[in-house]
């Protein structure tokens, strides 16, 4: 790289780490923690691309945003943040922020951004002004974890365009409410949003709802009707459990969106399709698609821009925010106020949740309800939970994927506090202990301590084990079972 960068974080850490890392890649960086330096930096002529913290002592970035591109409409602004929710992220696009960044972040991808920043400099339309506050109320999606982040980028990417977007994710995830903040904050909410479940239509009237009918087109056609798509015109389709609409419905969708048009059914004269569609499946449409059941060249047209929603188990961090944002809500709907202990919440982030951030919102709900106590115990907890489906109770220790997810996690988190350093020699070794420990102790406990019957278990020979119990200090006390 080569350029100028402007740096600014009022954590010097930050700046140092920032500055170091620009300046090896070969550009010259010169870094502040004030905004009010920043902004003087600017008037001045200086920086081909700024690097901000949103928050600093004396100001927000993303106010100073406006200021910013109506003095240097060519600069690019990078801007992170702490304060990880989607609001954040849609703040950044509003303003014209080149691109929004959580913290911690990925310094590999700080000097990405920063590499195409200098290479172009596109800027977006100017935003139209709304307070934050106002537009919290109505914030749809909660939770501050990476799987989050992700979802939060790319939505505010989306929000001023028309692009076809095609939300993937199990029952309960919220893609409902992904299709609506895409609505409720781009440039169609003045719009109607028009939400159709194909599941739920019956098969023969499906094109009747989606497109409308003419008077007489078919028995029982005795008025003219508007579809979804005349009622959606100027705003948004939302096209749930596109997998399960039929072959039939299938090739007129493909041909409004080849087209962008189409006619009611019985009629003649072509209506302009003035929408946005946004889609979404639980399902696997490819497998679908291989089973004949979906039209693969309809699946280009709608997974135009794919957002994957992550499913709870895979974001539990985020249960303590959505826990109290749901028992909030119960209060708004007439319910007792409650609170949460710390150890519930633990209880709370054990579990499978196979219902998703449905099935824990059902919980809260019924929680506030029915808890006499005005402090929901970890033991109240527990005898909900137990009372639930069997699916819904912590995952079994042999569940290799998330294992994996988690050894996954841990090597992300580290690189994302430690920049480029590098972990001390010995990586692999230390992580093959920590996993082989527990995996050997709870073994050995289980068979009782008997050393054959572990070593077929775990499908490893009778001497490797006994070296392994030697190597890592394992107690063995035979015809004890310790689980």
């Amino acid at each position: 790289m080569d350029g100028n960068i402007l740096v600014a974080d009022d954590d010097r850490a930050i700046r140092t780490v920032l500055s170091q890392a620009l300046t090896r890649a070969g550009c010259r960086v010169r870094s502040t923690g004030s905004a009010s330096t920043l902004w003087r930096w600017i008037e001045e002529g200086a920086g081909d691309v700024v690097v901000t913290d949103v928050m600093m002592p004396d100001g927000d970035a993303l106010d100073l945003l406006p200021a910013i591109r109506k003095r240097r409409p060519d600069l690019p602004v990078i801007v992170m943040s702490a304060h990880n929710t989607v609001l954040t992220a849609i703040r950044a696009a509003e303003v014209g922020a080149y691109d929004y960044l959580p913290k911690p972040f990925d310094l590999k991808e700080v000097l990405a951004l920063a590499s195409r920043a200098l290479a172009g400099r596109a800027r977006p339309a100017e935003p139209e002004a709304a307070s934050e506050a106002e537009r919290e109320d109505k914030l749809p999606l909660i939770g501050r974890s990476p799987a989050m982040q992700d979802v939060y980028r790319v939505m505010a990417r989306l929000m001023n365009t028309d692009l076809t977007v095609m939300i993937q994710g199990e029952s309960g995830t919220g893609k409902e409410l992904v299709a609506r903040a895409l609505h409720n904050f781009g440039h169609r909410k003045a719009g109607p949003f028009v939400a159709v479940n194909m599941a739920a239509i019956p098969r023969e009237l499906i094109e009747s709802e989606l497109f409308g009918h003419e008077r007489g087109a078919f028995t029982g056609a005795a008025e003219r009707m508007q579809g979804r798509f005349e009622l959606a015109s100027g705003g948004t389709l939302f096209l749930d459990e596109i997998g399960d609409m039929p072959p039939e419905a299938q090739t007129r969708l493909l041909r409004v969106l080849q087209e962008g048009e189409f006619t009611r059914v019985g009629g003649r004269t072509a209506i302009r399709a003035d929408l946005r569609i946004v889609a979404a499946t639980h399902q696997d449409l490819r497998e679908l698609i291989n089973e004949g059941r979906f039209r693969e060249d309809l699946f280009y047209r709608l997974n135009v821009v794919p957002i994957r929603l992550p499913p709870l188990r895979e974001r539990l961090e985020d249960v303590p925010d959505l826990t109290r944002y749901f028992l909030r809500k119960a209060v708004e709907e007439g319910l007792p106020r409650k609170t949460i202990a710390a150890e519930a919440l633990e209880v709370l982030r054990r579990q499978q949740w196979p219902g998703n951030v449905r099935e824990l919102e059902n919980l809260m709900r019924r929680l506030a309800a029915l808890c006499p106590e005005d402090v929901i115990s970890a033991r109240v907890v527990s005898q909900e939970l137990a009372a639930r489906p069997s699916a819904s109770r912590p995952a079994p220790p042999d569940q290799g994927d998330r294992l994996g997810a988690s050894i996954e996690a841990h090597l992300k988190r580290y690189f994302s506090l430690h920049g480029s350093a590098l972990p001390p020699p010995g990586l692999y070794d230390r992580i093959i202990r920590e996993v082989e420990l527990p995996l050997i102790t709870m073994t050995l406990a289980a068979t009782r301590g008997n050393q054959l019957r572990a070593a077929e278990i775990l499908g490893i020979n009778r001497n490797t084990l006994r070296k392994k119990i030697t190597a890592l200090d394992i107690p063995v006390t035979r015809g004890k079972k310790l689980m």
